[in-house]
């Protein structure tokens, strides 16, 4: 299955002004890095999102989020917001900035 393109182009236009972006394939889907490491991505037709453990634990609660399993072991640290977790900007926006918060913490590639 095909990633949702319209929001990855939603993705592109909110990091459009970020320093450090990097649009890559991954996961069958599109990855976007900062300063080299995943930020966020888009897979099927949710929004993947790097937060680290600690905030990682307490996203979980929330509705319309679960782990990011594409293998069978959960990736720790890593989420998957479904399609009506990130319908409008703001709540794309509040996800971005929540994974560039945790990214910026670690070292550039």
């Amino acid at each position: 299955m095909p990633y949702d393109e319209s929001l990855a182009g939603r993705v592109g236009v909110a990091l459009a002004l970020k320093q450090g972006i990097e649009k890559k394939k991954l996961f069958g889907g599109i990855g976007f890095l900062l300063d080299g490491n995943m930020l966020v991505g888009v897979w099927k037709t949710s929004l993947v999102v790097r937060l680290g453990p600690l905030a990682y634990e307490n996203a979980l609660k929330e509705q319309y989020v679960k782990e990011f399993d594409i293998t069978g072991k959960p990736m720790k640290g890593w989420v998957v917001v479904e399609p009506a977790g990130v319908e409008d900007d703001e709540q794309l926006f509040d996800w971005i900035e929540r994974a560039t918060a945790f990214v910026k913490t670690l070292p550039r590639k």
